[in-house]
């Protein structure tokens, strides 16, 4: 097991039969991968960034040169989900609807794309935590400043723009399950995180009336 925080229960010996309190860097990963020769690597245990470390292990040859699993998820699902040009493939693949987007590696490839949309846009950096890094961007000089801080943030330099669809109307993407309920929820510009609308907005609800199993 490797983390960096020595003050988390994760470095407990009771966890692992070997525990390094190392940087967790492609580096320091692949001296430990080539002492202990591990058959299996579980890079979910570790959050995004133990995504992105066993993604950097597998693409820089790590994990084939000393025979390592990677087990878990795979890394075409990794991909799938971080790589945003990858989940937008997907997505259109599998006939999902998604808002009018592009994948751009530059702050002028941003701006040439929001003048084909207008604003507001999201912005929604590649291979980071919760979204660290992105943010909805009403003008031109927001969008400069979080594409900036995306691409620095993001592990390939990636960023997703896409259409702003707040305040539009939820669409139900199944039948509504018994007792679960769905409400819609707004944007509040003040506030970097998702909250309920604050009036006038109407908010509404549905509820199933089949009884629980």
């Amino acid at each position: 097991l490797i983390n960096s925080n020595p003050a988390t229960i994760m470095t407990d010996t009771n966890m692992a039969d070997r525990v390094y309190v190392e940087p967790l860097t492609v580096e320091c990963a692949a001296r430990i991968i080539e002492q202990e020769r591990p058959q299996g690597l579980i890079g979910t245990l570790g959050g995004q960034t133990g995504l992105n470390l066993a993604t950097q292990l597998a693409r820089a040859g790590i994990l084939s040169r000393y025979d390592v699993a990677l087990l878990g998820t795979s890394l075409d699902a990794i991909e799938r989900a971080e790589d945003r040009e990858r989940f937008k493939e997907t997505m259109n693949a599998i006939g999902e609807p998604i808002p009018e987007s592009a994948i751009v590696t530059s702050v002028e490839e941003a701006r040439a794309f929001v003048r084909t949309i207008g604003y507001p846009v999201i912005i929604r950096p590649a291979y980071t935590l919760g979204g660290t890094g992105g943010g909805i961007a009403w003008n031109e000089e927001e969008l400069r400043d979080i594409c900036t801080r995306g691409l620095k943030m993001s592990m390939i330099h990636q960023i997703l723009l896409e259409r702003c669809v707040v305040g539009m109307p939820p669409t139900p993407a199944s039948p509504c399950a018994p007792w679960k309920t769905w409400t819609r929820w707004g944007f509040t510009p003040a506030t970097p995180s998702w909250s309920p609308p604050p009036r006038p907005w109407a908010t509404r609800s549905t509820r199933c009336s089949a009884p629980p199993p």
